[in-house]
């Protein structure tokens, strides 16, 4: 099987003509999904891992590739039924290093002369080469109070084999996302590359390096030198009610406990060496229990330990950064409106400068020499691929890798365009609108109006695998898709006016959007309007439940109802805690008052409703309150439950009923 679909791949032609066709969801599922990447020293390669997804075996399989930095001679690594991720080049670039089977492999470029580099019960991913290709990071979940392997499989072993599956809890943070969280936790190790040998660097830690939250992809590194190690813990995490993550430093000349660096009570994450060693970059948030504060970039002057915010001064809130070679820049990539853009910092004046604005880029990486920046681009009809832009000042574009070429080439598919519309305190809101697939401008077309999650996030120029554009608008229906109160992208004060308000502004934003579209674009056929959202998106289709009948029907995906029973359910804490000003014995006015659940019986409008079993951010409870309020009230309802899902739905033939499930709801209620 493995071998067709490679030939398949390289070889796929098109014999006849074919006329376009809406893209279903058989075309989703097909697309491959770029994972990470990493650029060869030289400059002259790429090694990316490439997932790929079947509905036969309802899961994906990623394999490893390789590619010239100028697009041509794509070929197969490591190519099996095997999941090889990871892959880095070794610092001669002679080798690349891989994750298999929970260890870390080398092999040559060939993929020959293959060889295990760990050996280790527990596992091993997440690795990072020192400069000199020595030594390497990586990260394995352990038993805590446990200094050996053997002590960590037999504890396993004796829990596998005893009949009492029983869990007893004496803290919070028992479960996080959707996992219960047990008693490993993740530590960061060291690894000789050439002996095979490991040290716990985090032995005994209670808390988890990386942090399971609000961290990055890149929360350790060594120093250029190889002597130094920063990473980042929170070392209050299992309280669920602190989001103060920190910077820790550990010697690895002179093995001491790690020193703790960072200032800020709120997220710190990302500690990143300049390359000549001279300061130690990372994201700070000031503010306390807040996940979507504003991420600046703080600097550390090693020898004086001097800190300085290099970003105070912009209203931007920062992703992930790479430093230039010589040090002098820093790129970086933030939300800017509907894109996720680049930009340029000076270190020495603080001067950010806009790089490349369109689409939504991401995973940033640069060459050696600097003269090109690397990064992941994707927008809302074409999933992420690997592009590279000149630093010269000439900014030169190439895209370089085009796995979903063929795919894509039989889609017929409309790039989202923009408006914008007066919101509450005539503060002006954007919204994306898509048209169906060969649209007709004389002809009315259904809309559905969708909400997005968070709730401080955004609609983006994304190709997003879940809550696709292209797929929504594929069944005839014009998409508009609205960035209220909340959203980032537009500064962070219209970020902040949703927290303690969840139904107020953010609810005028969006229904004045709604009638702006319905008023404005002739196209959009009035009588025929749909709304769905997940998360905060399904909490603000449960308020508009009892709130409007604009809607001929709503989709509630993961949504919010009871915001008092959410607080007991739900695992970080900080979360209710920062949105609704307190715990609801402290703030019950405010959980009543902007709790969909109190306004219920108002529903009309026909609701399905969606939730997994094993979402643990928003319990499934939430879905089992709603669906059996909308029964009891007479209201037309749906609950489509998944038992193996999460927050979301991952899995092909999950996904392609959850589709055919929607597109049926909406569908019924066409007049």
């Amino acid at each position: 099987m493995k071998k067709i679909f490679l030939l398949l791949f390289f070889f796929s032609v098109t014999v006849f003509p074919q006329s376009k066709r809406a893209i279903s969801v058989d075309d989703l599922w097909a697309m491959k999904r770029i994972g990470s990447y990493d650029v060869s020293p030289d400059g002259k390669t790429i090694t990316f891992s490439l997932t790929s997804f079947t509905f036969e075996a309802n899961k994906g399989n990623t394999d490893i590739y390789l590619i010239n930095s100028d697009g041509s001679n794509l070929r197969p690594f490591k190519y099996s039924d095997k999941n090889e991720s990871e892959p880095k080049f070794s610092t001669n670039g002679k080798q690349i290093a891989y994750t298999m089977g929970r260890q870390i492999y080398i092999a040559g470029l060939d993929g020959k002369g293959e060889r295990q580099l760990t050996n280790i019960y527990t596992g091993a991913s997440g690795f990072k080469w020192s400069s000199d290709g020595k030594k390497i990071l990586f990260v394995s979940s352990v038993y805590p109070d446990c200094t050996t392997q053997q002590c960590n499989e037999e504890i396993d072993k004796a829990r596998e084999e005893s009949k009492v599956k029983a869990k007893v809890f004496d803290q919070l943070m028992y479960r996080h996302w959707n996992d219960w969280r047990g008693d490993k936790r993740s530590h960061l190790f060291l690894l000789d590359a050439e002996t095979g040998k490991y040290t716990d660097l985090t032995e005994g830690y209670k808390e988890d390096v990386p942090p399971l939250s609000l961290g990055s992809a890149n929360d350790y590194n060594f120093s250029p030198d190889g002597n130094e190690v920063a990473f980042t813990m929170n070392p209050e995490f299992s309280s669920a009610i602190s989001t103060n993550n920190e910077i820790y430093l550990v010697s690895l000349k002179a093995p001491s406990s790690p020193k703790l660096i960072s200032v800020s009570k709120g997220v710190d994450c990302q500690p990143v060496y300049s390359p000549d060693g001279k300061y130690l970059a990372w994201t700070s948030m000031k503010r306390e229990g807040f996940e979507a504060d504003k991420k600046d970039i703080l600097i550390y002057e090693r020898k004086s330990g001097k800190m300085k915010n290099l970003t105070e001064d912009a209203d931007l809130s920062v992703d992930d950064f790479v430093w230039s070679p010589n040090s002098q820049f820093i790129y970086f990539n933030a939300d800017n409106e509907i894109y996720k853009s680049i930009y340029k910092l000076d270190v020495e004046s603080g001067n950010v400068d806009l790089f490349h604005k369109e689409n939504y880029n991401t995973s940033l990486s640069i060459s050696q020499d600097g003269s090109t920046l690397y990064f992941l681009k994707q927008r809302s009809n074409m999933p992420a691929e690997i592009y590279s832009i000149s630093t010269d000042g000439k900014n030169t574009l190439r895209q370089v890798t085009s796995v979903n070429k063929d795919v894509l080439a039989n889609l017929e598919t409309n790039s989202i365009e923009t408006f914008w519309s007066d919101g509450a305190e005539d503060v002006k809101v954007q919204s994306i609108l898509v048209k169906p697939p060969f649209f007709n401008p004389d002809k009315k077309y259904p809309m559905i109006f969708l909400i997005h999650g968070g709730p401080q996030g955004s609609w983006s120029d994304n190709f997003h695998y879940r809550w696709n554009y292209q797929m929504f608008a594929s069944q005839g229906y014009v998409v508009v898709a609205p960035n209220p109160r909340g959203s980032t992208g537009y500064g962070q004060k219209f970020t902040d006016e949703i927290s303690g308000d969840w139904a107020g502004k953010v609810y005028i934003d969006l229904m004045n959007a709604y009638d702006y579209a319905v008023e404005n674009f002739s196209f959009i056929d009035g009588d025929n309007t749909f709304a769905a959202g997940a998360s905060y998106g399904g909490y603000m289709i449960n308020w508009i439940a009892g709130h409007t009948d604009r809607f001929n029907a709503l989709v509630s995906h993961a949504g919010v109802f009871n915001l008092e029973s959410m607080y007991g359910t739900t695992e970080e804490l900080w979360f209710p805690e920062w949105e609704y000003g307190g715990t609801p014995w402290d703030k019950r006015k405010i959980y009543e008052k902007w709790s969909p659940h109190r306004y219920i019986h108002n529903a009309k409008t026909p609701v399905l409703v969606v939730h997994g079993a094993y979402d643990f951010r928003v319990s499934e409870e939430q879905a089992f309150q709603l669906f059996t309020s909308l029964q009891r009230l007479g209201v037309e309802s749906k609950f489509l439950y998944f038992p193996d899902e999460t927050h979301f739905v991952a899995k092909p033939q999950n996904s392609r009923l959850w589709w055919e499930t929607v597109y049926g709801w909406f569908n019924k209620f066409l007049k």
